[in-house]
């Protein structure tokens, strides 16, 4: 027998069998790589700290490499834009610690302590209602004592919680050092990631062809591209709808801003359907304390956001990832119904990168075909 012939029938054995043994013992095999990939937790969460942080560290970098030209401080330009960007990370947690924090914990206190009040105001309307439809009256009100003891037990539970989680110092041990590990691993990361992009050039480049290499190099550029700019554009527009919506609330003097205002930044991270899960929940808030000011922002929200979606959020964060909106919703449900939060966080990246990487095939095979005339 040739011996190509025997090392092709060989490698199809050898691929049969380990295609027969990882469907048999998928449970097992699966269960490893979720151990290994706990593991590898503080890895994971120091890329995911170092490519946030990256763009900024870029800007940081130039601007500092045209400041530092021409002094004996030129080779610091790396080091100090690695340095302020954890700076600007510090910063921000710090401010959502001393100011976000507190104001949301009043206004949480605010809402429950008025609770009872809305829910009368409630059966009013629920009254009125099935008087005027010639129904037979409702009655709310052991719903609100449920309601009420539902809450003060839950706050209750949290107060004891708070202590016997804080009491568990293995647990909190275990969690500061992979909070440690974490901003250690995103410190090398991003200070030495053109060293390490280099490296891994150099050992992809020594073992698979040309041709592979070309294409790995393209979709890793690609992939990293596309993630950036998702990830710097989701935080953006968050950032910037939730303080157009304290401001507009302020204004209109419509009540717990704070509060709707970082429901409805932390909803616009999710795509699509978060900025109607943030406009539903903080409308509910706002109807039990009046119905005409859960109107009036509901239509200040719409407006701001077709002001935010096509004038700011073009100009601050620039092209959109180029994924049609049939393909995001699609992208979306699949995602979330495959991998929940993860999944619908994930997944218009991912169909992006797909869909980019599909257009680009498409185009040069229709372009060969027209080359070929077939």
């Amino acid at each position: 027998m040739d011996k190509k012939m025997f090392r092709s029938i060989l490698i199809l054995i050898t691929f049969t069998v380990g295609l027969v043994f990882v469907i048999v013992r998928f449970d097992d095999l699966w269960h490893m790589v979720r151990l290994i990939l706990s593991q590898l937790t503080p890895l994971f969460a120091g890329l995911a700290i170092a490519f946030i942080l990256s763009r900024p560290c870029a800007f940081f970098r130039r601007t500092l490499d045209r400041g530092l030209k021409g002094t004996p401080l030129t080779g610091l330009s790396l080091p100090l834009a690695v340095a302020l960007s954890y700076v600007l990370l510090i910063g921000a947690v710090a401010a959502i610690f001393a100011f976000v924090i507190p104001q949301l914990t009043s206004s949480v206190g605010r809402f429950a302590a008025n609770l009872s009040g809305y829910l009368a105001q409630v059966q009013v309307w629920i009254n009125d209602i099935t008087a005027w439809l010639h129904l037979e009256e409702l009655d709310l009100s052991q719903f609100g004592q449920t309601l009420r003891e539902f809450v003060n037990s839950l706050f209750s539970a949290l107060s004891t919680a708070v202590p016997q989680l804080l009491s568990l110092t293995s647990g909190l041990v275990s969690v500061a050092i992979t909070m440690v590990l974490a901003l250690v691993f995103s410190v090398y990361l991003l200070s030495g990631k053109d060293t390490l992009l280099g490296q891994c050039r150099r050992v992809l480049k020594a073992y698979v062809p040309k041709k592979v290499y070309d294409v790995v190099l393209d979709v890793a550029s690609l992939t990293a591209d596309t993630f950036s700019r998702f990830v710097s554009g989701q935080i953006t527009e968050a950032c910037i709808l939730g303080g157009l919506t304290f401001l507009g609330m302020l204004i209109l003097r419509l009540d717990y801003a704070l509060l709707i205002a970082v429901l409805i930044g932390v909803s616009a991270l999710v795509p699509v359907v978060g900025a109607y899960v943030g406009a539903i929940t903080s409308a509910l808030l706002l109807v039990m304390v009046d119905p005409i000011d859960a109107l009036i922002f509901l239509i200040f929200l719409v407006c701001l956001q077709q002001i935010e979606g096509n004038v700011i959020y073009p100009r601050v964060v620039g092209t959109s990832l180029g994924l049609p909106g049939i393909w995001v919703l699609t992208a979306v449900t699949v995602g979330g119904g495959l991998f929940d939060l993860a999944g619908v966080l994930l997944s218009v990246p991912v169909a992006s990168i797909l869909y980019a990487l599909l257009k680009r095939d498409v185009r040069k095979r229709l372009t060969r075909q027209e080359k070929t005339g077939e």
